[in-house]
């Protein structure tokens, strides 16, 4: 929920200004792959295995992966929106009641290609990207395996502080995989790092029929006009983003009584639960 009517009708205008002003540039699919992320995600609740999916949908020339739920939430919230022309010449936004929107923990979008890996996100209200090359160290392995009935092989990496094993297939020949996880001779079927707390496994695929005429689902308000800065900026930016939303009220002259020491209080204990965070860069 929302902190309050103001905050929530500026992100409402956010997001719409974005889905009228832009027209998607459909990528025509050339795989749509579903994977089950399997996550130990905080410290303090070793036990607790968050699980989501994601959606890997491969075009002409590049992969686009993000969560399901983020993806259906896009939707939700396209078809949800009110528009209404006041007689003073403004525009009210609204959703429609009743309306749930569906949550995840991760609403990153991710762009992989043959050049480059891209990542985006939102943090408060600017939309920001940086850049990684492609993972080129892996190490291949003469270890096979079948997954789901699709015969595998081994390759391992370390990858941003963490040891991975991928069981990758050369008969679906696609360089992609799940999260930032490309550059090998085929889709990345199951990805785990050696302390198991992050697992990614291939659970679904569009058969080649199906897809015919079919474009890539992602809103392209997701990735375009995204301003490019380093990982540790976004991360940053991001840490700041609920700390500001007092003075983003301020600023279009709404006052939340002792907001500031609300959001202090908030941004203290979102500090205390960042010790137990279980990234899955380290």
């Amino acid at each position: 929920m929302y902190p309050n009517k103001k905050l929530f009708q500026l992100i409402v205008l956010f997001y719409s200004v974005l889905s009228f002003a832009q027209t998607d540039k459909k990528d025509i699919l050339q795989g749509d792959f579903t994977y089950l992320l399997k996550a130990r995600l905080n410290t303090q609740t070793p036990d607790y295995i968050h699980q989501e999916f994601f959606s890997l949908q491969i075009g002409d020339k590049r992969a686009f992966f993000a969560s399901s739920q983020s993806i259906k939430r896009d939707s939700t919230f396209e078809k949800s929106l009110i528009r209404e022309d006041n007689r003073d010449g403004s525009i009210s936004l609204s959703l429609k009641k009743g309306v749930s929107m569906p949550k995840t923990k991760f609403s990153y979008t991710i762009i992989q290609s043959t050049e480059n890996t891209q990542y985006f996100e939102l943090a408060g209200m600017a939309k920001l990207t940086y850049k990684e090359p492609v993972i080129s160290n892996w190490k291949l392995m003469n270890e096979t395996k079948v997954i789901n009935t699709i015969s595998c092989k081994k390759a391992e990496v370390n990858f941003k502080g963490r040891n991975w094993t991928a069981w990758y297939s050369t008969e679906i020949p696609f360089p992609y995989g799940p999260y930032k996880f490309s550059g090998l001779p085929g889709l990345i079927v199951k990805i785990t790092d050696e302390k198991g707390d992050y697992n990614f496994e291939l659970v679904k695929s569009v058969s080649n029929s199906e897809l015919k005429g079919r474009s890539v689902n992602i809103s392209e308000r997701r990735y375009s006009e995204a301003i490019e800065t380093t990982q540790p900026k976004l991360q940053q930016a991001l840490k700041n983003a609920a700390a500001n939303t007092a003075a983003i009220l301020a600023s279009q002259g709404t006052t939340v009584i002792g907001g500031q020491e609300i959001m202090r209080e908030r941004e203290k204990q979102r500090e205390e639960n960042r010790k137990y965070e279980n990234p899955i860069e380290l």
